[in-house]
């Protein structure tokens, strides 16, 4: 399906019924990185995973920036009139997610996140060097913003008031304290390093996200 969001053609697939929960994948992915996921939630939840703008089957662009895409969201939400929905983002997804709940405090009823940074340099300096080389060959908008953005502050993130997963694989291409320094400064929020998993290994194609997606989301608020 496709509609129009913050002036711009996304695409998205949907299926289930219930609480909504949005599913944002990483960079130079697709939403189709859930395709083993989404029918099992989908019996737990109204499940949207959408193709961030320039990736999959959502509108080009010539520039790509996280402000854009956490606007991109936020207007899905409110066209859709989806009521307190769930989000989980991988990656860019992620940090699109930590944008989205640090602005629209109201917006979401939970947050999860895996992979997430809040800066360039909360990525070790091997995979900066590798995405920015491929960047300078390539000159792919999405490359270019693994090194430039974004910039999330620990006032941003200390506005995040909902409950909040913070994940990370023990391999992760993002540093590991980064990731704990995340968790840290949002008030209502917990932790989870997944033992000898990599940045994508537990979410790209795989089932295992599901207990914790499901386990996180059912808990009652404490």
């Amino acid at each position: 399906m496709e509609i129009n969001v913050n002036h711009t053609k996304i695409y998205y697939v949907q299926s289930g019924q219930g609480q909504p929960l949005i599913l944002l994948h990483g960079n130079g992915e697709t939403h189709q990185i859930f395709d083993k996921l989404m029918p099992t939630l989908s019996a737990y939840f109204h499940v949207y995973a959408l193709d961030n703008r320039g990736h999959g089957k959502s509108a080009r662009v010539s520039e790509l920036h996280y402000q854009d895409m956490a606007n991109d969201v936020v207007d899905f939400i409110q066209q859709l009139h989806l009521e307190s929905p769930l989000l989980y983002g991988f990656s860019d997804g992620g940090i699109v997610g930590l944008l989205v709940a640090s602005q629209h405090p109201q917006l979401l009823q939970k947050l999860m996140i895996s992979g997430a940074n809040l800066n360039p340099n909360g990525l070790h300096r091997r995979d900066r060097f590798y995405y920015w080389g491929w960047h300078l060959v390539t000159q792919r908008p999405e490359l270019r913003i693994l090194n430039t953005e974004p910039n999330i502050t620990k006032a941003d993130l200390q506005r995040i008031q909902i409950p909040s997963l913070v994940m990370a694989g023990e391999k992760d291409s993002v540093k590991i304290s980064h990731t704990r320094y995340i968790s840290d400064q949002i008030p209502n929020s917990k932790l989870l390093i997944l033992p000898k998993e990599t940045h994508s290994s537990y979410v790209v194609d795989s089932f295992k996200l599901l207990p914790i997606i499901r386990k996180f989301c059912e808990e009652e608020p404490e």
